[in-house]
């Protein structure tokens, strides 16, 4: 680590090696030079005079970059794909002739940003199953596990431990179906030239545009992508605009739970994972601060802001295109993907080792439960021919009275004339208090184990996943 320059410590300390090695230089010249080797057999098959030998030197030399020589040339012209045009040359003279025919820097540029983006929602969606499954398993675990439902930070009516994880993951239920979609929808440019009409193209087939159309279908077709109907010189900027809302949704979803997990931490109902030698406060040994949980919430933080920038820069792309979107996306793409990855990651760590205090849990719920059966005496009055308005007001009444004396909440409801309750009745109110919270948490575990079975874009064990750095 070089300590005399400023580091981005969403690599640094966040993120995962995977993801950062997908944002890299090295990722993206070696895929830059990948789309010429392409362009040049493309054309070679549709007839340009391009001989096997010069694709068989850029093939040769697809990964063996001259860094130092890139460097020095951008430097000159000040223009990072012709620096590497001309590096590439460098480094396969044979081939140089024809590196780049007919293409703009967004040939390379565009279809490299979204075959990155691409491979970057495969690896979140890959966490997002594992992230769905571990949650699953102790939702599944706690599905009787009776807690106290809060509203307005209120005392409410009771939930299940695991029903209230279960709205947690219906959350990443929807993150996972739009990246889905998103992988699978997500166009490319191919090439279509200097302002989307693919006029050099059709110049160097002399003027037969039916070879230039081939030849855009058949170098989208090889990166695996259908394009874009219709564009200037780059992808319209809307679709990062989409695929950021996509992956910044992951944010607001996983922010929400680490938000929960720190409010029942803070009412020593349920702890995140705390290591054997972690230090909570400098100042209070005791502490056993929710860090992790903190975490996420502050990368949500800036995470859920970036689909903005990506907003303002496509409604301010000027005709075929403007340059002024350049230096923003270099910042706020790899910064997106960064981010989510990294809350993924501290997602998974946090549900690896979530620590359930059900004493306190049930000592909780205790206190509240002469409130909380009032909903469904009401329920049981009204069937018995009771005024709704008339019965809520008396229930009002007898709760507001003994707010700070639940035993004689109890003991009121089974005096009052207008209620008319029976100890039988009240007993059968309390044993239906979590309602159908076992039938929507088994029913959320199908949902994820059907979605596990489906799921296409694996790219490795992970084994590693949910370790955080720091």
């Amino acid at each position: 680590m070089d300590y005399d320059v400023a580091d981005n410590p969403l690599i640094t300390r966040y993120a995962s090696k995977e993801m950062s090695k997908l944002f890299s230089m090295r990722e993206r010249i070696e895929t830059w030079r990948l789309l010429w080797v392409v362009l040049a057999e493309e054309e070679q098959k549709l007839g340009l005079p391009i001989t096997d030998q010069q694709i068989a030197a850029l093939k040769n030399k697809s990964t063996h970059i001259s860094w130092n020589i890139a460097e020095q040339r951008e430097k000159e012209v000040r223009h990072d794909v012709m620096a590497h045009v001309y590096t590439y040359g460098v480094d396969a003279p044979e081939a140089a002739p024809i590196i780049h025919l007919g293409a703009t820097s967004c040939y390379v540029t565009d279809n490299t940003d979204i075959m990155i983006m691409i491979a970057a929602m495969k690896l979140l969606s890959d966490k997002l199953i594992i992230a769905m499954d571990l949650l699953k398993e102790f939702a599944n675990e706690h599905k009787e596990l009776p807690i106290l439902g809060l509203t307005h930070l209120q005392p409410a009516q009771p939930v299940t431990l695991g029903k209230r994880v279960c709205t947690w993951i219906s959350d990443l239920l929807i993150d996972y179906g739009r990246l889905h979609e998103c992988i699978k929808n997500t166009p490319t440019l191919g090439c279509v030239g200097a302002t989307g009409t693919m006029a050099s193209f059709v110049e160097l087939f002399d003027g037969d545009i039916a070879k230039a159309i081939k030849l855009h279908s058949n170098i989208c077709n090889r990166i695996g992508r259908c394009a874009q109907h219709a564009s200037g010189q780059t992808y319209s900027r809307k679709i990062d605009s989409w695929i950021l809302e996509t992956v910044s949704g992951i944010g607001e979803s996983v922010a929400k739970m680490a938000t929960d997990i720190r409010l029942m931490q803070s009412r020593k109902e349920v702890e995140e994972p705390f290591g054997k030698n972690q230090i909570g406060s400098s100042a209070m040994a005791y502490k056993r601060n929710p860090m992790r949980s903190e975490r996420i919430c502050s990368l949500a933080r800036y995470l859920t802001t970036l689909p903005l920038s990506s907003k303002i820069t496509h409604s301010t792309q000027w005709m075929e295109r403007t340059l002024d979107d350049s230096a923003i996306r270099r910042i706020i793409i790899p910064n997106a993907f960064l981010a989510a990855d990294a809350i993924l990651e501290l997602c998974i760590n946090i549900s690896k080792g979530l620590v359930v205090h059900e004493d306190i849990i049930k000592k909780n719920l205790e206190n509240e439960i002469p409130f909380m059966i009032t909903e469904g005496i009401l329920m049981i009055a009204v069937k018995s021919g009771g005024d709704r308005q008339e019965l809520h007001e008396e229930l009002r009444n007898i709760t507001q009275q003994y707010r700070h004396n639940p035993t004689m909440v109890e003991c009121s409801i089974l005096a009052s004339p207008t209620l008319r309750i029976s100890d039988d009745e009240l007993a059968s109110v309390k044993q239906r208090l979590i309602g159908a919270c076992v039938e929507i948490t088994s029913d959320m575990v199908g949902q994820v184990d059907a979605i596990k079975t489906n799921h296409k874009w694996s790219r490795a064990n992970y084994s590693d996943v949910g370790a955080i750095k720091v």
